[in-house]
């Protein structure tokens, strides 16, 4: 096993319960498990989610990703006493999340409201290997004299989404003295869920079971001697399926089949069989660094960890929800985070997964036609909320303004469309990566072209041009404006794109093209004044400036609506995250050094970062334009959104995207990796406290090592790759050297790209 960092739970502390289980989940992209304690606790949310699993509660409701059954909640009793951390007292606490195989483990010595002494010890894991299978165990040792202990474990199906429940209990049912198995159906009856668990005890006890108030619950109790320990190995198969090739009886019976299997493979080889498929990841995945700053190892542990956690590898049908499968917010739902904040990592790391990303979007491509014509456009409109349809998801109405009885219109789904040309920015970078021909002669140019023809649609004739309106820009501050720069350009690139590998592939069509070289030479892009500053949209410049340092103090916390109405904010200089600094990040061929480190240097002062995702990209920027000090501050800002100190930043689930930013203001900032007009580009730059920086990579058909010193670059390669590297184009085979003096020549240390076109 390889010697990768552990995150830790300092203490227990009732306000960051939820926090911890969710930064500490346990998951591997078919099924999420919130790190809730196996005792309950009033302030805690269990969760445990399966990826694709969606349901709509009713009317008024929207559809979510469906909260199962609880199968992690132990109720404990010690001599009679409640086994509560709130009660007794907590004389010594371990609790640990291992990265390298991802065992979740705690141990507490407690005393007693009576003054006995227990020490208690969990462990658990969501398999790596065998993605339905999850597994736990809880052992205690009573160790001042002998205790009576209860336990009652099981499947309990009163879990529900906030209050709002989505299964419908259709058996349950015990086979022998260790096994129980429930089967659920979503109210509509379009899912079934089969959850089938085996509870052993490791010395002999009085035990039964229990079916009442959908929980079915295995009871045990018995006595212990003092130094003795018992343990309960629970382990549990969860599986669910939309069609019906099999009778309901045959594929509860299965299951039962599956977990029998596992069940007498035991925890500990069940656990060795996971662990050996996380190596498998940390090898092809992993960024070290030597820094002296430790936690910066584990920031980049604990994204990989979640990344593969998050993600759904193994069924494109499903994509990334906002949180992962790590809790409930934003219903689970999926949107242009996976594009363009989760991608890259999958691109550059495991090529595979990032096509079956997009194929998510292809497989989903009827109802983003839907949505445009709907509107009136052709082409294809995805939705800005995206679940198991296709359809869009996103709520219509916000919550309740309390003080009008009023509720207000979300404007996303209406007009934040630039998640058109997200998605077709990404099927390029796929492209680019990878030349996967067979994907974009198909799925790739499939998604261009219905891309690219919802935009020549939505363009509008104005001013002797054509410009698009009524749009909201990744800055969800400035609401329902026109040519925003970011919509634009992006677009633009899409038809381009769209046009060229039409061409490539021989695809012709005389009424596209004509429609496509009208929209090309007469799309209106924002252009940058004197100082390189490009405008946000066509009166962001003209807005009134005020002073937002108070605000951008509490950045996350949304403070300057406690001040201003979105309508007062709406007509101010006030960002929520910079368009322009994303569109530079986004498009590098298409901007200077100097036009990058502009935008900057004007829009920041001017943005709250009210966004999680908004500082990793100002990093990125900054680390490209050369200011590594003010990269890595942005850096370890976007570390700190889930692992800061905050007791209630990740709540509902992590940041999903803010993982994928940490990875990427590594490999995109530090290592410098670009993609421009197709050809890889490395320039790294290191922190002045890290030492050293090395990283795989997948380029093409190659895979790639990068190390980096500071002063030379190890570069392993298993097939010959052309690159460019800090500036010039070299070949690079096998495993080669390069001294960063031999290519830097410019007086602050980088090497200054030349050319770049004058946006």
């Amino acid at each position: 096993m390889l010697n990768l960092s552990v995150l830790t739970d300092p203490a227990f502390c009732p306000h960051s319960l939820n926090k911890f289980a969710s930064v500490m989940a346990c998951g591997n992209g078919y099924m999420g498990i919130r790190a809730a304690h196996e005792e309950d606790y009033t302030q805690q949310t269990r969760g445990m989610y399966l990826a694709g699993l969606y349901h709509r509660a009713g009317r008024n409701e929207t559809s979510e990703l469906v909260n199962l059954p609880d199968v992690m909640g132990i109720d404990i009793e010690l001599d009679g006493n409640p086994f509560s951390l709130m009660s007794g007292e907590c004389l010594s606490w371990q609790r640990e999340l291992a990265f390298a195989n991802g065992e979740l483990t705690r141990s507490v010595v407690w005393r007693t409201p009576a003054g006995k002494r227990y020490r208690l010890e969990s462990r658990r894991f969501a398999s790596l290997d065998q993605l339905p299978l999850a597994a736990l165990q809880l052992s205690i040792t009573p160790l001042d004299e002998a205790g009576h202990i209860l336990l009652k474990t099981g499947i309990d199906a009163t879990q529900t989404n906030s209050g709002r429940q989505h299964l419908d209990e259709a058996s349950v049912r015990v086979f022998d003295e260790h096994v129980m198995q429930g089967v659920y159906e979503t109210q509509d009856r379009t899912s079934e869920v089969v959850i089938t668990a085996s509870c052993r005890l490791s010395m002999l006890s009085e035990s039964c079971f229990t079916a009442k108030n959908r929980q079915i619950l295995n009871h045990h109790a018995l006595n212990v001697a003092t130094g003795d320990t018992v343990t309960l190995e629970k382990v549990i198969w969860v599986t669910h399926r939309r069609d019906r090739a099999l009778s309901q009886a045959t594929f509860a019976r299965n299951a039962l089949a599956e977990l029998t299997a596992c069940a007498t493979t035991g925890y500990t080889s069940l656990l060795e069989r996971s662990a050996r498929a996380w190596d498998r990841v940390w090898r092809d995945c992993r960024l070290t660094v030597t820094s002296s700053a430790p936690e910066d190892q584990i920031a980049m542990d604990y994204a990989v960890w979640h990344l593969t956690a998050m993600t759904p590898a193994h069924d494109e049908r499903c994509s990334i929800a906002a949180k992962g499968l790590t809790g409930e917010g934003y219903k689970g739902h999926v949107f242009w985070d996976t594009e363009i904040f989760l991608l890259p990592f999958h691109l550059f790391s495991r090529p595979d997964v990032a096509r079956g990303l997009l194929r998510y979007r292809w497989l989903n491509l009827s109802g983003a036609r839907e949505k445009a014509r709907r509107n009136g456009w052709p082409g294809a409109l995805f939705p800005w909320e995206s679940a198991a349809s296709g359809q869009e998801e996103t709520p219509e109405f916000a919550a309740i303004n309390i003080r009008t009885g009023m509720r207000q219109k979300v404007a996303s789904a209406l007009a934040e469309h630039h998640i058109v040309a997200d998605i077709a920015w990404a099927v390029v970078a796929y492209w680019q990566a990878t030349q996967d021909d067979a994907f974009m002669r198909n799925e790739g140019l499939t998604l261009l072209i219905e891309t690219a023809t919802f935009w020549m649609g939505r363009a509008t004739e104005a001013n002797g041009r054509l410009e698009i309106h009524d749009v909201i820009g990744p800055d969800e501050y400035t609401e329902h404006v026109n040519n925003n720069a970011y919509t634009n350009y992006l677009a633009w690139h899409n038809v381009a794109s769209a046009v060229a590998f039409m061409a490539r592939f021989g695809r012709e069509d005389p009424a596209f093209s004509q429609n496509a070289t009208r929209f090309l030479t007469r799309l209106w892009l924002p252009r940058a004044d004197e100082d390189g500053v490009i405008p946000q949209d066509d009166t962001f410049l003209s807005k009134p400036v005020i002073d937002l340092s108070r605000y951008k103090a509490h950045a996350g916390k949304q403070t300057i609506l406690l001040d201003y109405s979105r309508a007062e904010v709406n007509e101010m200089q006030i960002l929520k995250q910079a368009d322009v600094v994303m569109l530079n990040y986004l498009l590098p061929e298409r901007f200077t050094r100097e036009q990058c480190a502009a935008n900057l240097a004007f829009y920041e002062p001017r943005t709250i970062h009210d966004s999680s995702l908004s500082k990793a990209i100002h990093g990125i920027v900054a680390a490209r334009c050369g200011d590594i000090a003010s990269a890595y501050a942005f850096w370890r800002d976007g570390v700190a959104i889930d692992l800061g100190s905050d007791p209630h930043s990740s709540d509902e689930g992590i940041h999903a995207a803010a993982t994928g930013a940490i990875w990427s203001g590594v490999v995109q900032g530090f290592a410098g990796l670009q993609v421009m007009e197709g050809e890889l580009h490395l320039a790294p730059q290191l922190p002045a406290h890290w030492q050293t920086l090395a990283f795989p990579l997948r380029w093409r058909n190659a895979r790639l090592r990068v190390a980096f010193d500071g002063e030379t670059l190890n570069l392993d390669t298993s097939e010959p790759v052309t690159l460019t590297l800090w500036g010039k184009r070299i070949q690079v085979s096998g495993q080669q050297k390069f001294a960063a003096a031999d290519f830097l020549t410019s007086v602050n240390g980088t090497a200054t790209r030349e050319g770049g076109d004058d946006a």
